[in-house]
């Protein structure tokens, strides 16, 4: 059975901890841990609109719904100054990914995704067969 990992890694914590990635003052973070392969990813790669009513309170309830679905591995997210936001999420098997996919209060959350807070989205789901991951010492 792999652990299920939170957003971000704080360097040095004995157990996941999610990291605010707002400050650069705050102890680094680092990616999800290298499952062992295979299993799936789901990118999802977005742009905001300025209307963001009731985005971040569904936002954190979908971060932790997704937690229940057996099979799932972790989340990694990022965004660039610009808008772009990426957010990765770690599957053991495409059963997994298929739950969380289908997912009724995921479904209506997507559904208000696109009439309220994307600009455009783009999801990207594919196979993994080779990972390996490195933390300096």
């Amino acid at each position: 059975m792999y652990p299920v990992q939170e957003r971000r890694w704080i360097m040095g914590a004995s157990r996941p901890t999610v990291a605010a990635m707002s400050s650069h003052s705050e102890a680094p973070v680092v990616p999800v841990e290298a499952p062992e392969p295979p299993y799936y990813v789901a990118v999802f790669t977005t742009v905001r609109t300025q209307e963001q009513s009731g985005y971040s309170e569904t936002n954190a309830r979908m971060e932790e719904l997704v937690k229940d679905v057996p099979g799932f591995l972790g989340m990694d997210h990022a965004q660039t100054p610009g808008g772009l936001s990426i957010t990765v999420g770690y599957f053991r098997d495409a059963d997994a990914l298929t739950e969380w996919r289908t997912n009724a209060e995921h479904r209506a959350a997507q559904k208000r995704g696109r009439a309220e807070w994307y600009q455009n989205y783009t999801p990207h789901v594919a196979k993994v067969e080779r990972s390996h991951g490195f933390t300096r010492g």
